[in-house]
């Protein structure tokens, strides 16, 4: 008998990977892993796009606003978490989904972590003093001159990322890249791996319409309540990062909507850069039929 299976729909920001999730799980009669490291947290919802009230009745959701953004939440708690919820629902389903466009939440739960060094607590409180004190801007710079592969593919504008990349390089002597995936672990179950994808175009005019959306439904009154907290961690995001220099004055409120576009496409081209690199994801153009793709499925029968 064969592994479970788990299906991983994966794709940039703004694609439709939630309703094609929802409509295999539905084909499917399973439930849905969030892997959106936004998504987890309970104080941010319009900013992250969190799926809809009705979206989220129509199919069992997991890990979707789950935290708190005051609750310390690393991808290593949530391979840990997320691995078990794999084991209680496949002793319910022989199929269950996972979604999200967080490249390294993904790779947690379908690979297992990077082992990495331990490195001195200084080093780090050293480089949160340099960002608070200059920005991000040279984090960012630092680390595409000591490790230029990472800064590829990592989310730039995520100062918590920037900042675990350089303490271990700055700690070790060795780019973070170096310590990554030297040994994928064994899973009990079965992956098969879906893209949604269009072109850039595309892509980036669906993040000017969503961002629009963001400011309609009322983004700047959600990142006015979280602008008390935003050193957190979780608030190291585009989206409220922008807001925040708007309250602050550095930018206007039209400047700071279109910094939000900006970003979000900017994170979008890591996210394919990221996805491209898997030779395991099937791709479909974002307009293909549910149907076409939950027939596909079928026909490779990888859970019977």
């Amino acid at each position: 008998m064969k592994k479970p299976l788990l299906i991983v729909v994966v794709g940039p920001t703004a694609i439709g990977k939630t309703s094609l999730a929802i409509a295999i799980a539905t084909a499917f009669k399973t439930e849905i892993i969030s892997a959106d490291s936004r998504q987890f947290y309970s104080e941010m919802n319009i900013g992250t796009a969190v799926p809809s009230a009705v979206e989220l009745a129509s199919v069992p959701h997991h890990f979707i606003q789950n935290k708190s953004i005051f609750q310390p939440y690393s991808v290593g708690d949530f391979e840990v978490e997320a691995l078990q919820k794999l084991d209680e629902l496949f002793n319910l389903h022989q199929v269950v989904m996972m979604v999200g466009g967080s490249g390294l939440y993904v790779d947690a739960v379908v690979y297992g972590l990077d082992s990495f060094p331990g490195i001195p607590a200084e080093v780090r409180t050293q480089l949160n003093t340099e960002f608070k004190s200059h920005g991000i801007e040279p984090l960012q710079d630092e680390l595409k001159q000591v490790d230029p592969i990472y800064y590829a593919k990592v989310d730039v504008q995520n100062a918590h990322r920037l900042i675990r990349a350089l303490e271990v390089y700055r700690g070790t002597g060795k780019p973070y890249s170096s310590f990554l995936k030297k040994n994928n672990k064994n899973r009990n179950f079965n992956v098969m791996y879906l893209g949604l994808t269009a072109e850039r175009t595309t892509i980036y005019d669906r993040i000017n319409k969503r961002v629009d959306e963001m400011m309609t439904s009322g983004l700047v009154h959600e990142a006015k309540d979280l602008y008390p907290n935003k050193e957190i961690n979780a608030l190291q995001t585009v989206g409220y990062q922008e807001m925040f220099q708007f309250f602050d004055g550095k930018l206007t409120l039209e400047q700071a909507i279109e910094e939000i576009k900006k970003n979000t496409r900017r994170f979008a081209k890591r996210q394919l850069t990221w996805f491209r690199k898997n030779e395991r994801i099937h791709w479909f153009d974002y307009l293909e039929s549910y149907e076409n793709i939950i027939s596909f499925i079928k026909e490779k029968k990888p859970y019977k």
